[in-house]
């Protein structure tokens, strides 16, 4: 396949997969906190009807080796996308996760909420057994796939 094709693809996908539709699927990202971990979850996009501001909330399985043992620490969250204008495909979003350990607040880009980066700081609110605990600064990547793609 060419270039062209492919870029063609990708403009494609990201065009209709930009704001102002009500989008629910998976999300598959990489995190690294006090450790690494992979997050795998499910997701559901919606706007509030001014085209200015969507909303992503999320559960997640925040999983990780640690210490001689695997880990798996249940996470929420909630995204907010900043939509500048229907012609862009780069919006910044803030972003706050929620686990029984931490509270991280974030902010970052996303390309038409497909693909997330984000930069975020964790605060500790309890220890797990076991585990070093989980604080200071957070980046991860990741990316939403929908079900219901239009």
């Amino acid at each position: 396949m060419t270039l062209r094709k492919i870029s063609t693809i990708f403009i494609l996908l990201f065009s209709s997969f930009a704001f102002s539709q009500n989008l629910f699927g998976v999300s598959g990202s990489y995190s690294n906190q006090s450790g690494n971990f992979a997050k795998l979850g499910l997701f559901y996009t919606f706007g509030l009807g001014d085209n200015m501001v969507d909303f992503k909330l999320y559960a997640n399985a925040n999983m990780g080796y640690m210490r001689d043992n695997f880990h798996v620490i249940p996470e929420v969250g909630i995204t907010g996308y900043v939509a500048a204008s229907q012609l862009m495909y780069i919006f910044p979003f803030v972003e706050s996760e929620f686990t029984p350990y931490t509270i991280t607040p974030k902010a970052g880009i996303s390309l038409a909420s497909f693909v997330d980066f984000g930069f975020g700081y964790g605060f500790k609110i309890n220890e797990k057994d076991s585990f070093k605990p989980i604080k200071g600064f957070q980046f991860s990547i990741g990316v939403n796939i929908p079900f219901n793609l239009k």
